[in-house]
């Protein structure tokens, strides 16, 4: 079994360029990159290619990436930032067990390429003896549960928040084992996915071999590893109902667990995993564990050894000579992302660092790269945002008065964090040795996996972060219902404190009422003001939402991003109804924030024009088909053209703004628009 954290819902996807000015915004004269707009596209066509249409034409996909936009860019800046602070400590002479000094010889083992060859397989040889010396079930169980092995299996474990009492840490169960992106690459019969599942086999045995296997062995037990998770693909649930939090709270006590996992040594592989002591358990699907115990118990041992294998040089592949770090990246990045070059290896090492040591980073990121007046114009916005919300909520038509006097107060109880945590993580017991890469990202692993293990029996830290500082992203934590802006996103084109408020409104407020708006989308609504999973709406409010849910299902289940692939409107709910929500109700914001007066034009523009225009700009994102194939099929969010489009058709003050009517393309009739919040 195997830790995790808590994955929260977030913001994830694109941003935008700037360029930078002593004394105005950072992008044009009021924030909002004009010569980027297609106006041969009318907006009400393709509002998407209106806003970025000409940058889009003209700006070129790196090679080193999979997917390009203005996330990915200011997403550089922070990577380039970082690298200033981690480069300048790596070149310092820093006290033996300092912050400093864990900071950069953590960096500097990662980056030497050179020295890393040099060593060969012999870092991961104590692991491969361990692999080939399991004779039994039960050994290999222990080895999936170790915490400083990086392998699959088909049964894990995390530690996370209880769903039902925010005050405590619990174990949670979940299928897991497999190598591919999602069961649909193992079960999908098509050309597409039956060549990827060839080349994944081609990819298993070229990687077996590199770490020493026979060739001719080495391809039977690809052919073997790949027919064990197909079929450990069979009995996973699909991505859109994992999503659904009320089906995966299932509590089992430890007697209960054991009889749920008939053949499976829960109880010797929780002691490999140091959870020996736990007595409940919250299980997440609940109706796979039986099947794919039977499954484990029913392989054999020597198939389990080649599987531990394989995914145990996959996952140090990076740390290992460069041969396997290129084979490993020949299948996952070209083959199923379609990305061409593999990134610099000083940008994977800071990526790196980041992983082991991000807070240690980050305090010094926050020092120097975050202004803190920021915080306080953020915190502002947060408040006009939350006043919006709850106008808006007491205006609802569809919604009873009692269910409106409940969220209003969870409204009211949402936590803001802005910038950086209050406490930074302590890293005292982390040890990071010079020229010892391979042992360093060990080391880190099972620090961070008994820092977890230490919360069980505690109560929760609800200062705790789930994101550095220097990340460009966002999320809201239904647990404890909070909302969290990390100090690298708010730059523009999220935020700029000389642009235009119009833009702000649109870009960082749109993202605050996104967030915000997990309090209340088809998964974040099943808590209350608490945190707490349950049921707190009238039956006769929780049916038309599923309604007005169900219709928004529908609109973007009709979108089309590649031929033949259309989006999954179930699996992205939760997400287009952030989106609509939030920049439905950061536009009410916008317009609380005028009063009585109405906005100067600029540029010819009126406030609203200027609004979505930034919220377009902050879309604008190129992809390789590989890459949106994937997101299309695994990921909750919606590809950035409809994150755009697929909001403003349904919201009314667009449609006046840029003159749409019935003929456009993405006219929808005032009875098809979903309004929800």
């Amino acid at each position: 079994m195997r830790l995790s954290t808590l994955l929260a819902s977030c913001l994830l996807t694109a941003l935008c360029p700037h360029v930078a000015s002593a004394d105005g915004p950072q992008i044009g004269s009021w924030g909002v990159d004009l010569a980027g707009k297609d106006l041969a596209v009318r907006p009400g066509d393709d509002f998407f290619r209106y806003a970025g249409g000409s940058w889009i034409a003209s700006t070129e996909l790196p090679s080193d990436r999979t997917r390009f936009g203005s996330f990915d860019q200011l997403a550089d800046k922070s990577e380039a930032d970082t690298r200033g602070i981690i480069e300048e400590l790596a070149t310092t002479s820093a006290q033996a067990g300092s912050l400093e000094q864990k900071i950069g010889d953590y960096y500097a083992a990662h980056l030497d390429q050179q020295a890393i060859d040099a060593r060969g397989l012999e870092p991961a040889q104590a692991g491969l003896r361990d692999i080939a010396a399991a004779r039994t079930h039960v050994a290999i169980a222990e080895l999936m549960a170790r915490p400083d092995l990086p392998v699959n299996g088909p049964i894990g474990a995390f530690i996370t928040l209880d769903q039902k009492n925010p005050d405590r840490y619990v174990v949670a169960v979940t299928h897991s084992g497999l190598g591919l992106p999602e069961r649909e690459f193992y079960l999908r019969d098509d050309a597409q996915f039956r060549e990827i599942q060839t080349q994944y086999r081609a990819h298993i045995a070229r990687l077996l071999t590199l770490g020493g296997m026979p060739a001719g062995r080495s391809n039977a037990a690809a052919k073997r590893i790949v027919a064990l998770e197909t079929a450990i693909a069979r009995e996973h649930w699909p991505v859109a109902k994992r999503r659904e939090r009320d089906l995966t709270y299932n509590p089992r006590s430890i007697d209960e667990l054991v009889v749920l996992l008939p053949g499976y040594p829960v109880r010797e592989a929780l002691a490999a995993g140091e959870l020996a002591d736990v007595t409940e358990f919250i299980v997440r699907e609940v109706d796979t564990m039986t099947p794919l115990a039977k499954l484990f118990r029913a392989t054999p041992v020597a198939t389990w050894r080649d599987y531990l294998t394989y995914h145990y040089l996959r996952h140090s592949a990076s740390l290992l000579p460069s041969a396997l770090d290129a084979e490993v990246f020949a299948f996952f990045g070209k083959t199923l992302n379609g990305q061409p070059e593999q990134r610099p290896r000083w940008k994977r090492s800071v990526g790196a660092v980041n992983g082991a040591l991000g807070e240690a980073v980050g305090q010094i990121y926050v020092a120097r790269h975050f202004a803190p007046e920021s915080k306080q114009q953020m915190l502002e916005l947060v408040e006009n945002v939350r006043k919006a919300y709850g106008e808006r909520i007491r205006a609802l038509p569809w919604m009873s008065e009692e269910t409106k006097l409940v969220a209003l107060e969870k409204l009211a109880a949402f936590r803001t964090k802005i910038g950086y945590p209050d406490r930074w993580r302590d890293y005292s017991a982390l040890e990071v040795k010079p020229g010892d890469a391979f042992g360093n990202s060990q080391r880190a692993a099972a620090f961070g996996w008994r820092e977890q293990r230490a919360r069980l029996f505690k109560p929760t830290d609800r200062d705790e972060w789930f994101m550095t500082p220097q990340t460009v992203n966002a999320y809201y934590n239904p647990i404890f219902n909070e909302i969290v802006f990390p100090a690298a996103i708010l730059q523009p084109p999220f935020f700029d404190p000389k642009a235009d408020p119009a833009v702000n409104y649109g870009a960082i407020g749109g993202v605050i009422g996104h967030e915000m708006g997990h309090e209340f989308d088809d998964q974040g609504s099943k808590s209350d003001a608490r945190g707490v999973l349950r049921t707190w709406w009238n039956p006769d409010d929780e049916a038309a939402f599923r309604k007005l849910g169900d219709n928004l299902v529908a609109q973007y289940s009709e979108f089309e991003p590649l031929p033949g692939l259309k989006l999954n409107g179930r699996l992205s709910l939760g997400e287009n109804i952030g989106d609509l929500g939030g920049l439905s109700v950061a536009h009410a914001a916008y317009r609380l924030s005028l009063g009585d007066r109405a906005a100067a034009a600029i540029d010819g523009l009126s406030g609203d024009q200027r609004f979505f225009l930034s919220w377009a700009q902050v879309w604008r994102t190129l992809f390789r088909e590989q890459s949106l194939r994937n997101q299309v099929m695994t990921g909750p969010h919606s590809p950035p053209e409809f994150r755009v489009n697929g909001v403003v058709r349904n919201i009314d003050a667009w449609y006046s703004a840029f003159g749409v009517k019935q003929g456009d393309r993405l006219y929808l009739p005032d009875e098809q628009r979903v309004r929800i919040w």
